[in-house]
């Protein structure tokens, strides 16, 4: 079984933000392969079921991305999952693209830091997609936090499409 985790903070005022952009690959994951997250469990917004032919748990934390790595220790104890991914923005990379690593520090990202504290490990697979500024950020939050539009918007959904492309073609490949 395959657990798919994207990053980013619940509610209305958080949609289209920066920081949201694991939440939108979900959403374009969902979208592709005609299902939704309508569970609510280990605190997250989930769907459980087949892709691609192999049986995943999709989910959206609720608990704030700060506090990410409580849901992802909550959904591991209860899917015992073959593979993980998990999906978030990173300030570090290009918009308009999307890394993938099998292993690697949180960076700068604390959601990320978050999982990687409460999992006690850092073999966690991850695809990061880019939403680095054009410009030099004085404040982080305020820039994670802000709308995501226009140009940088496009790059952004671009780099989502390949990401969930990657995703896809990892789930269809996948040997337990």
């Amino acid at each position: 079984m395959i657990l798919i985790v994207g990053l980013g903070n619940p509610g209305r005022e958080y949609e289209n933000t920066y920081h949201n952009m694991g939440f939108k690959a979900i959403d374009e994951l969902s979208i592709r392969n005609g299902f939704l997250l309508t569970k609510q469990k280990c605190k997250s917004l989930i769907y459980e079921g087949q892709i691609l032919g192999q049986k995943v748990v999709v989910a959206k934390p609720q608990t704030y991305m700060n506090l990410s790595g409580e849901a992802v220790v909550e959904l591991c104890s209860k899917f015992k999952p073959d593979k993980i991914f998990i999906i978030y923005d990173d300030i570090d990379i290009e918009k308009g693209s999307f890394r993938f690593r099998e292993v690697g520090s949180a960076g700068t990202h604390n959601g990320m830091r978050n999982i990687v504290k409460l999992m006690g490990t850092q073999s966690i697979p991850r695809i990061r997609i880019g939403i680095k500024p054009e410009n030099q950020v004085y404040d982080l939050a305020d820039y994670v936090l802000s709308k995501c539009k226009g140009e940088s918007l496009e790059k952004i959904e671009d780099a989502i499409d390949k990401a969930v492309d990657f995703l896809e073609e990892q789930i269809k490949n996948f040997k337990a």
